[in-house]
């Protein structure tokens, strides 16, 4: 019969053996009966010996005095030692001296152990000149580093000054890069890199490369955290920078964007400027422009027109689509490719609803008054072939407790005016040509104002 146990023993190590190596050892070890090994064996500290020599101690401290000796700021220190056991007492100017030399004296071989019994010394002379010699000292050093300090200055100089002249090449840049914006942003930055590389010469030769180190690191910190405080002006800044880069209209093209409709005059580094139908100006940041459904009304020239009318629901609606649409074909202004169209929307309560269709060419006709001239014509051929345009109509019922009130007969001076006939109007031509006022006001607004406008003609629209 199998040894299970064995079995389960084996299994659980190899899980372990993918996890823990040690722990997976220790498993194989109480399987097999074999002693299982430490997992981290720790180092043991040296023996102290049982046997030394009559002049050990004596050698010793005799090893430390000498080493204390050669050390300015340890002179004072007296070395005791009995049987490996270092007692330094005596004083120093500063605690960080006296863990000096109980390291120090904890170094040397034969030590057992080091009894550390130096009291920092308060006087005002042990523990001011110090300070003042190593102020010197530096002064010193810096006075030495002139020389050295001016070149790193000059070369970092000329290096500033030639990547700023490099930025300065607008032409240079117009050709390498797709529009103005991104010429700008690249020669800002070339001279921000110049910056970085004069400061990184001057500091390599002056050999403090790691103040530039820890200046780039926190200047990554603080931008971090100004990027969180400014995002949304980063994004803004970012959407102008696609925008210049897709184009995705022209000066003067009609536009609805988010709603607002109007005739674009620019596109800055923050906003799009639109010139609304009313003659206002309206900005848009770049940012909502980016991420917007845009409209472009003059991308096509042609657009096509449509309104509903309601014919009786007694009437034939098709016969009804076929007069409206040759009503509407007829006029000059209405183009014959598409042609126009016709379908009935709906049945509702005292008529039927007709949406008639049309298209027209922006270029030699305004939208709105080809549309009031389109609607008017269908309406005179349908009332002139029979169709009745009717309104809504209401069944009222009336309590026959409460009697009506009786109405004064109309008096011949009130009398209404008879309608005149429509045979005796005579209809004159209406000028449908587009309205250019808006338009105009743009090209003004782009002549006087000199703000730099990102759109380019020469690159095509997205």
């Amino acid at each position: 019969m199998p040894d299970y146990r064995a079995l389960r023993h084996l299994f659980c190590a190899l899980f372990l053996a993918l996890f823990s190596p040690v722990a997976a050892h220790g498993a194989i070890a109480e399987l097999t009966g074999e002693p299982a090994a430490e997992e981290a064996s720790a180092p043991e500290p040296a023996a102290i010996e049982t046997e030394r020599a009559d002049d050990a101690d004596a050698r010793i401290a005799e090893r430390i005095s000498a080493i204390f000796a050669a050390i300015d700021a340890l002179e004072g220190v007296e070395v005791e030692v009995q049987e490996g056991v270092v007692t330094l007492s005596g004083s120093v100017a500063s605690a960080t001296k006296a863990d000096q030399a109980e390291t120090i004296a904890g170094r040397v071989a034969g030590v057992v152990t080091v009894n550390n019994e130096i009291e920092r010394d308060l006087a005002v002379d042990r523990n001011l000149a110090p300070t003042v010699s190593a102020i010197g000292d530096e002064a010193r050093n810096l006075w030495r580093m002139l020389p050295l300090f001016g070149v790193a200055v000059l070369l970092a100089a000329l290096v500033m000054i030639a990547l700023r002249w490099l930025a300065d090449r607008e032409s240079l840049w117009l050709r390498v890069t797709p529009n103005p914006f991104i010429a700008e942003l690249l020669a800002s930055a070339i001279r921000f890199f110049g910056v970085l590389l004069g400061l990184y010469i001057a500091l390599k030769i002056l050999g403090a490369t790691a103040l530039l180190g820890a200046l780039l690191g926190i200047g990554g910190v603080i931008g971090i955290a100004i990027g969180f405080a400014v995002r949304d002006t980063i994004d803004n800044y970012i959407s102008s920078i696609m925008l210049s880069l897709r184009q995705p209209f022209r000066a003067n093209d009609h536009v609805v964007i988010e709603g607002n409709e109007g005739r674009v005059i620019r596109l800055t580094s923050r906003a799009t400027v639109l010139m609304t139908l009313d003659g206002n100006h309206l900005r848009i940041p770049n940012s909502t422009v980016f991420k917007a459904v845009i409209l472009n009304f003059t991308t096509n020239p042609q657009r096509r027109f449509e309104f509903d009318l309601g014919v009786d629901a007694d009437d034939d609606p098709v016969e009804a689509m076929a007069t409206g649409t040759a009503a509407i074909a007829a006029l000059d202004f209405v183009i014959a490719e598409p042609v126009p169209s016709a379908r009935v929307m709906e049945v509702g309560d005292s008529n039927v609803v007709v949406r008639f269709l049309g298209w027209i060419d922006q270029t030699d006709t305004d939208y709105f008054k080809a549309r009031s001239l389109a609607i008017q014509a269908a309406k005179n051929a349908l009332e002139g072939a029979g169709f009745g345009l009717p309104e809504p109509i209401y069944r009222l019922r009336i309590d026959p407790r409460s009697a009506p009130m009786p109405l004064p007969a109309p008096s011949e001076e009130g009398a209404k005016p008879a309608k005149v006939s429509r045979a005796a109007v005579i209809e004159e031509k209406v000028d449908t040509a587009p309205e250019t006022h808006v338009a105009d006001l743009v090209e003004r607004e782009r002549q006087v104002t000199r703000e730099k406008d990102l759109l380019d003609e020469s690159r095509p629209v997205e």
